[in-house]
């Protein structure tokens, strides 16, 4: 789908009010948790990619995904640049690493794919390592599905204009200025060279077996709500009944006293 094509999917869309969107968010992550009950249950083992240009909402999406439920079953990976060490090693070897064992979901907030976007367009990488990456990555992923392991690909698609405005926003506001480094200036300043690295990755690796999902991501709520519903509707989850505890009853004091001890309080300003 072209972006021309993405952008006439959303323009003239009435905006979801706050109180839509948090209802809907709210139902959405109630629906999460049945499902990392699923999946600690049945031992399932999910990977979900995040991908996309730089503030086109991966944090944010991610952020609403996790909020609720269990770091312990929803785990977060979002890599640092390798070391020297880890330059010498297969590309995937430290994606590998990060792969759930039974009961777990990852979420990769970018993932081996780094390789078909910021290292092919900025020469982190060779051509043929690039082209390699590109022969190789469907194979990879097809051993992964063969092993059992539920794997979702997502790339959040942002305008050039909404990119814009979300980069001015982070220079503008002081709570947002450590996200934008000099790697962000550089993807603003080579859209072109993104857009045509992300149109050679897709038509590589975009396959039966392990097909890209597109979001459109200028509006964050509803990207967040359409992407986690689709998510929801890809995993054949169950829920799983809830025998509800009962609250055992407070021990006995037997004589405890709270001590009479000077201790710092901090100051109550609110």
């Amino acid at each position: 789908m072209s972006s021309s094509n993405v952008r006439g999917l959303v323009e003239g869309q009435q905006k979801i009010s706050n109180k839509v969107y948090e209802a809907e968010m709210f139902r959405l992550q109630v629906e999460l948790v049945k499902l990392q009950e699923w999946v600690k249950e049945t031992n399932a083992r999910v990977v979900i990619l995040f991908e996309g240009r730089d503030a086109a909402g991966k944090g944010g999406m991610i952020k609403r995904i996790a909020e609720r439920v269990s770091p312990r079953i929803f785990r977060v990976v979002a890599l640092p640049a390798p070391t020297d060490r880890q330059k010498t090693q297969v590309h995937a070897q430290r994606y590998i690493e990060q792969l759930p064992s039974g009961g777990e979901i990852v979420i990769f907030d970018r993932s081996w794919y780094n390789r078909a976007g910021v290292e092919h367009v900025m020469g982190f990488c060779s051509e043929e390592e690039h082209k390699q990456f590109l022969r190789d990555c469907p194979i990879f992923e097809g051993f992964l599905i063969s092993q059992g392991i539920i794997l979702l690909k997502y790339w959040l698609e942002i305008s050039e204009k909404e990119q814009h405005k979300r980069f001015l926003a982070r220079i503008e506001d002081a709570s947002k200025r450590w996200k934008l480094s000099p790697m962000d200036l550089e993807s603003h300043r080579r859209w072109y060279d993104y857009s045509r690295a992300r149109d050679v990755m897709f038509a590589a690796t975009d396959t039966v077996a392990s097909p890209w999902y597109l979001v459109p991501s200028d509006d964050k709520k509803r990207a967040r709500l359409n992407c986690i519903t689709h998510i929801l509707s890809s995993i054949p989850y169950e829920e799983i009944p809830y025998p509800a505890p009962k609250l055992p009853p407070r021990q006995k004091a037997k004589g405890y006293a709270e001590p009479k001890r000077q201790v710092r309080i901090i100051p109550q300003r609110w």
